[in-house]
């Protein structure tokens, strides 16, 4: 059919150009029931059948802008649901005048048009979705490359009438809040831009109106002002052939012509192919990363309890560019993206979080994987090693986003073509080699040092003699190649064990993360995991080489969240990057900006002293709900004891016999640790190289600690410790240890130890709490004692908890036996008192077997109920009451209320510490009992024991406080130069006041 309409235009080409004017012939062939077929002729092709524009109307080519497509690519059509929208799978046209070209990579660009109004509320966001379901659907076809990117456009159809500028404000603010809203969307579908053509009503300096094209230009952004930056161009229209010949800034008067805007699309430019080239290892390109933290400050502002006061956008986030100089010292720097030559980078970034407005400095360094897979060299360690000891210098968090591929692994390529085998038969290779060697003339055009090779003097079978030269050591003149990025590796692992005891540390795994990189991860203890992105020491085909068959399928059978998450390494995984970010960030917000600073408090809208609302019953029950309330099945919400949704969990997966997470209580941010109520399971996977293995799955009580949540347990402390300086609280509801021959070879005493270890160091507030229908037995107890540690734990009591050695039961077996229970019944009952009285008369025989088969009986009938009053008799030693006239705890509590009694309370330790830390740097002699003492007297016991009226006195008397502190730096000064010239006579000493004026 085509063929023969293309004949007979063709046949009449020039009476139809020239006679007729004909552009273009398009037929309608009608094919009843299904709908008819389009089919477009064009005169410039000499009216040959065009079959992009096949199956569509007319005026889509012209509308869809299908012509800027075709030049560069090869185009594919895929099926799309939406009606007024073509999907189209573009591969890069081979560079023919180049002899060795790059791999051909795709795109896929989706062209739409619009009747709807954009300025309507709600319209662009329901065009938008629909635009990236139609991007969803095409990704999955088989056709197209899972590193291939996505392009929007979208031509409005409808004049807007409206004023030109109000509607560009209007547009550009909607494009970008749709762009942060769905980011992590717009990410996973590998958008690279988003067009929108428009037409608006404009007026020239004479207050001439027209109307005429305007377009939006929105792409990802490089750089840390904005995640997609938005630009705005007014078409200008040639009048005859209505082709667009320049695009004008909507905010200037002077034609630009703009190459990214022109016809037709360009090819994959070297930013494009790195974005390509790290989405093909599940990454993000390490430049793009400051964008992702720009779309998470902003979600952060919204989110926050204020977010009128966000600073402007482009303000958010800024940095200067990390870069080594000649003498091997970082230089910050201003920097296009992508001009890095080694495979790593990093940026000092100040970030503006509602937390501090003002800005907090962090130091972001990321694997480029670009550049030689993101392995690590020489130069990437050094790079590495001076980026976080100025973290370190600095006191402030080091955030490291790993995608790399391990040490860098290299041979000396030159020698390849170079070197010779001595067989030791030449006609019978298979016999083997004595040595690798090199002839005389190729030693000899070596640089000195490339190798270590012997003379060998060698007789040839027909009688010379040929001079060899035997290789012992190969050298080479290449530095980072092989045992020295073992050395580097070694250098950053010991620079990050130390930034962990130092500052905060925080890794992002994404992609892969191997060997050293692997390492670095784990030193750095907290680790965010995307799903795609193994944290592995070596790749599976080495583990298969060395198994000798295929075990292994994947790297995530290594390290993928299966294994890193149940076992403790990762806390936290994410879908994505843009959500390991928005974790980062989120994390940041519990993180003071400096190891000299105290934890940042934040204005909170769930008001301090409300009730807490949700009461843990006394079975079991999801303790989460405690910490951070629960929905109900109506919709209402009942309160727990934290701030309404600031409780974040981490390491859920492991140890999950206790929770640990991060909390606010009245904006102050605190560590969490809390005990799971519920029977759970451990899970130990088979591992695929051992055929005799299979998974096992150990049943875990509540309420219990076992070797992975006691080991959970002190890790946890030493993260809230270390660089994030955050006042604890722990829910203590245990009954103790698991005990067992499996746990006790499991090390339980090793970890638990550890929580001791942990606690004995921590130089924050830990506040334990029994909570209601709680209990804290035997060796739990012990571990999180006040005494431990008494200058910093702080112990409470619910008035329905317990705390002992033994559970009643246990108790009663040892101390309230059987035969005390029995006794107890003599005592107290009517019917057993009369028996005994008959049984010391003088009774016959008869009569005495009758009566003590009557007391037994009777026995038998009290002793359930004489149990439960044992049970009630050791319960009544293990109560709230006892523990406070004992003083192993504090206070005694009412749990609705305790919410508003630890907010005051920790807001003054917290205060208290900040006025030792204050009178310590004035007088570092100063003991912490001595410091105490004096403000205790200066305050006087009122104040010193009401926490209320302690706060109000370091507020309202603040210049006094100051004054005392004065005194106190001067009587130290005293007391030190008394101590330094204690030795000299009177004369030195009468020199020395005169030197000093």
């Amino acid at each position: 059919f085509v063929d023969k309409w293309q004949a007979v235009l063709q046949s009449s080409s020039s009476r139809l150009k020239t006679e007729c004017g004909l552009r273009t012939v398009n037929v309608l062939v009608t094919q009843a029931p299904k709908a008819p077929r389009t089919f477009s002729f064009n005169y410039c092709e000499d009216y040959a059948e065009d079959p992009i524009r096949r199956d569509m109307r007319t005026s889509f080519p012209y509308l869809l802008e299908l012509s800027r497509l075709r030049v560069n690519y090869d185009l594919e059509r895929l099926p799309t649901f939406a009606s007024n929208a073509q999907l189209w799978l573009a591969s890069e046209k081979r560079d023919t005048e180049v002899p060795l070209s790059r791999p051909r990579t795709q795109s896929l660009f989706l062209r739409a048009i619009s009747h709807s109004d954009l300025t309507v509320p709600g319209v662009p966001e329901k065009i938008m979705l629909i635009l990236m379901d139609s991007i969803d659907s095409g990704l999955v076809n088989p056709k197209v490359s899972p590193s291939a990117s996505s392009n929007i456009f979208l031509h409005v159809l409808p004049e807007l009438t409206a004023s030109a500028a109000d509607v560009v404000n209007l547009l550009r603010s909607t494009i970008e809040d749709l762009v942060v809203k769905y980011a992590e969307r717009l990410i996973r579908l590998r958008v690279e831009n988003i067009e929108l053509r428009t037409r608006l009503q404009l007026t020239d300096a004479s207050g001439n109106t027209s109307t005429k094209p305007v377009r939006f230009w929105t792409s990802p952004a490089s750089t840390e002002s904005s995640f997609w930056q938005t630009d705005v161009y007014v078409e200008s229209i040639n009048p005859v052939t209505g082709v667009t010949e320049d695009f004008i800034p909507f905010e200037s008067v002077e034609g630009t012509t703009l190459s990214q805007l022109s016809v037709p699309y360009s090819k994959s430019g070297p930013q494009q192919m790195k974005r390509t080239a790290a989405r093909r290892v599940g990454s993000t390109y390490a430049y793009d990363l400051l964008s992702l933290f720009q779309v998470s400050a902003i979600t952060a502002w919204k989110e926050s309890s204020d977010p009128s006061s966000m600073p402007m956008k482009a303000r958010l986030v800024s940095s200067k560019e990390m870069v080594l100089n000649e003498e091997n010292e970082l230089d910050l720097v201003d920097r296009p993206a992508g001009l890095n030559n080694i495979g790593m980078v990093g940026w000092l970034v100040t970030l503006r979080t509602p937390e501090y407005p003002s800005g907090r400095e962090l130091v972001l360094i990321a694997n480029d994987v670009t550049f030689q897979a993101g392995s690590f060299g020489v130069k990437e360690d050094e790079f590495f090693f001076k980026a976080s000891e100025f973290a370190r210098a600095r006191g402030i968090p080091r955030i490291y986003v790993a995608c790399n591929s391990g040490a860098r692994i290299g041979l000396i390529e030159s020698l390849k073509g170079l070197i010779h085998a001595a067989f030791k038969d030449e006609n019978n290779p298979s016999l083997g080699f004595e040595y690798l060697y090199l002839t005389e003339q190729d030693f000899s055009s070596l640089p000195e040092g490339t190798v270590n090779a012997r003379r060998v003097e060698t007789n040839l079978a027909d009688g010379s003699v040929e001079v060899r030269y035997a290789l012992d050591d190969i050298i080479g003149q290449t530095h980072g190649i092989g045992v020295e990025n073992l050395r580097g590796s070694g250098l950053i692992a010991g620079e990050t064990s130390l930034a962990y005891d130092e500052i905060f540390t925080l890794s992002f795994a994404t992609g892969r993360t191997v060997g050293i990189g692997a390492y670095l991860v784990r030193l750095g203890q907290r680790v965010i995991q995307q799903q795609d992105g193994p944290i592995i020491l070596t790749g599976y085909q080495a583990l298969n080489k060395l198994l000798g068959r295929e075990v292994y399928t994947s790297l995530n059978q290594l390290g993928g969240p299966e294994i890193m998450l149940p076992n403790g390494v990762s806390h936290e995984l994410v879908r994505n990057d843009q959500e390991g970010v928005n974790s980062i960030v989120k994390w940041l917000s519990f993180v003071p900006k400096d190891i000299h600073s105290v934890s940042p408090a934040t204005t909170s809208l769930d008001p301090v002293d409300r009730d807490i609302e949700f009461t843990p019953p006394k079975g079991a029950y999801d303790v989460r709900e405690m910490l951070a309330g629960r929905v109900e099945s109506d919709g209402k919400i009942t309160s727990g004891f934290f701030d309404a949704g600031s409780f974040k969990e981490y390491l859920a997966d492991w140890g999950k016999s206790v929770v640990v997470g991060r909390a606010r209580l009245g904006g102050i941010p605190m560590g969490v640790i809390a005990v799971e109520t519920r029977t759970g399971d451990r899970r130990i996977p088979a591992d695929p190289g051992n055929a005799e293995s299979r998974e096992i799955i150990e049943p875990q009580a509540g309420q219990v600690w076992f070797p992975d949540s006691a080991y959970k347990t002190a890790q946890a402390i030493q993260d809230f410790g270390r660089g994030e300086k955050l006042p604890i609280m722990i829910f203590a509801n245990w009954r103790g240890f698991s005990g067992g021959t499996r746990d006790m070879f499991g090390e339980i005493l090793k970890f638990g130890a550890m929580i001791v270890d942990a606690l004995r160091t921590y130089k924050q507030p830990v506040f334990v709490y029994l909570p209601p229908n709680g209990e804290l037995r035997g060796g739990a107890w012990v571990v999180v004692d006040p005494t431990i540690n008494e200058r910093m734990m702080e112990m409470y009591a619910d008035k329905q908890s317990r705390g002992g050695i033994l559970e009643p039961p246990g108790i009663c077996e040892v101390k309230f036996r059987k035969n005390d229970q029995i006794k107890m019944m003599h005592r107290l009952d009517a019917e057993l008192i009369a028996l005994d009285k008959e049984l010391a008369g003088d009774v016959s025989e008869e009569q005495l077997q009758k009566l003590r088969a009557a007391v037994t009986k009777r026995e038998n009938t009290l002793l359930p109920i004489y149990l439960q009053i044992a049970h009630e008799f050791a319960d009544l030693h293990d109560r709230s009451g006892r523990m406070l006239a004992k003083g192993v705890v504090r206070d005694v509590l009412d749990w609705k209320r305790a919410r508003e009694y630890f907010y005051w309370r920790v807001k003054r330790r917290l205060c208290e510490f900040e006025l030792r830390k204050q009178m310590s740097n004035a007088d570092e002699s100063l003991s912490w009992e001595g410091m105490s003492q004096y403000l205790h007297d200066l305050v006087g016991d009122e104040v010193w024991n009401n926490d209320k009226m302690f706060l109000s006195w370091s507020k309202d008397n603040a210049s006094t406080f100051e004054s005392k502190l004065k005194q106190i730096r001067l009587e130290s000064i005293k007391n030190t130069i008394s101590s330094l010239t204690a030795d000299l006579s009177e004369e030195e000493k009468q020199k020395i006041r005169a030197q000093l004026g």
